[in-house]
């Protein structure tokens, strides 16, 4: 990317661009050419069924996993093939699938590892007074070891401990997967609660039907492709999401009205939502 098209970027309010990006763990091709955006403020969702690349593209981004193709771009600054630990301090924070807290460390040391790279006294007690008012149960287990906490306890300690890095970027890997209705819908308020407060999410999600309620606008990811993009309203009236889970052909498209035009997925941009029933993007 120039710096002309860096600046662009950055004009337009863009937090990351992804395109073209293509990942293989060894002869296997996880994702194939996937682009996507997220502006300033958004909240985006990446649905699909396990396996269709939601993970991969955010380990991607995060540096867990080098591309071999492609170019990922985090306000304005190329990021792709930088470490985990580089794409951390520049500001997003990745809440891994299946918590992946610390277990033999207590809360407090949890949280504390959270700020890493950005650690500062005096902002880390502010910080950790916030994590307190939005998860008041972990300023009651803050000595407890963290493998001690029930799974959804342990699931907000993980996105507490990716808050305290005060990311410019949150992705979250399938944060209600394992959890009890109650503490699902818990999980799903705490996130409304953070969209609210301005924060910029990236979120995987298993549950269609809620993460399309909370985003501003979606991806379809499958085989490792983008196969729609648009806002939630639009894929509820172009995608059959409950064919796509049960891995039926023609889902995407079956509802859209005969003779309805279809957009472009590259066009489902934060200033074009126009989204596609077709081709990857």
């Amino acid at each position: 990317m120039t710096p002309q098209a860096s600046q662009a970027s950055a004009a337009a309010g863009l937090v990351l661009s992804v395109k073209d990006l293509s990942v293989s763990y060894g002869a296997v091709a996880a994702l194939q050419d996937l682009s996507l955006e997220v502006a300033q403020g958004e909240l985006v969702s990446l649905l699909g069924v396990n396996g269709a690349g939601k993970s991969t593209t955010l380990k991607a981004i995060a540096g867990v996993l080098k591309p071999t193709h492609g170019a990922i771009t985090f306000q304005g600054q190329p990021i792709g093939g930088k470490t985990a630990e580089a794409v951390h301090k520049l500001g997003i924070s990745l809440v891994p699938e299946g918590r992946q807290i610390f277990p033999m460390l207590t809360v407090a040391e949890n949280l504390r590892i959270g700020a890493f790279g950005s650690y500062k006294a005096g902002s880390f007690a502010e910080d950790l007074e916030d994590m307190f008012q939005l998860f008041p149960i972990l300023k009651q287990r803050y000595r407890q070891a963290g493998g001690l906490l029930s799974g959804g306890e342990q699931q907000m300690l993980a996105i507490a401990r990716g808050l305290m890095a005060r990311p410019k970027l949150l992705m979250l890997d399938e944060p209600s997967l394992g959890l009890s209705p109650t503490l699902v819908d818990q999980i799903f308020d705490l996130i409304l609660s953070l969209k609210q407060r301005g924060i910029t999410i990236l979120l995987v999600e298993q549950n269609a039907e809620r993460a399309l309620q909370l985003a501003d606008r979606a991806y379809l990811l499958s085989t490792g492709r983008v196969r729609f993009a648009g806002r939630p309203a639009e894929m509820s009236t172009q995608v059959d999401i409950a064919a796509v889970y049960l891995g039926e052909h023609g889902a995407v498209g079956a509802a859209v009205p005969d003779g309805a035009p279809a957009a472009s997925a590259s066009s489902a941009t934060p200033g074009n939502p126009a989204a596609s029933a077709g081709g990857a993007a």
